[in-house]
């Protein structure tokens, strides 16, 4: 049974996402994530076994689908 931790709905779906993370200063895009997700507040919800699946293709270092180049924005100025 589905309770959303941040705004306590039951009502939830499945929908496949996109997640950018940073190993070492290098960045990773992974796509088509399945992720519970919230249908009132749109909260996205790993499950564990996801989460799993996800550090260990990227500590394994596989090789990738494809490579593109990402434009980096800040709202301040690096320290």
């Amino acid at each position: 049974m589905f309770n959303c931790h941040v705004c306590h709905a039951e009502e939830s779906h499945t929908e496949y996402v996109k997640e950018i993370f940073e190993i070492d200063g290098q960045f990773h895009l992974v796509e088509n994530i399945p992720t519970t997700v919230c249908s009132r507040c749109g909260e996205e919800i790993f499950s564990s076994q996801t989460t799993e699946a996800i550090r260990v293709m990227l500590h394994n270092k596989p090789k990738p689908l494809r490579a593109i180049a990402i434009e980096i924005f800040a709202d301040r100025p690096a320290i």
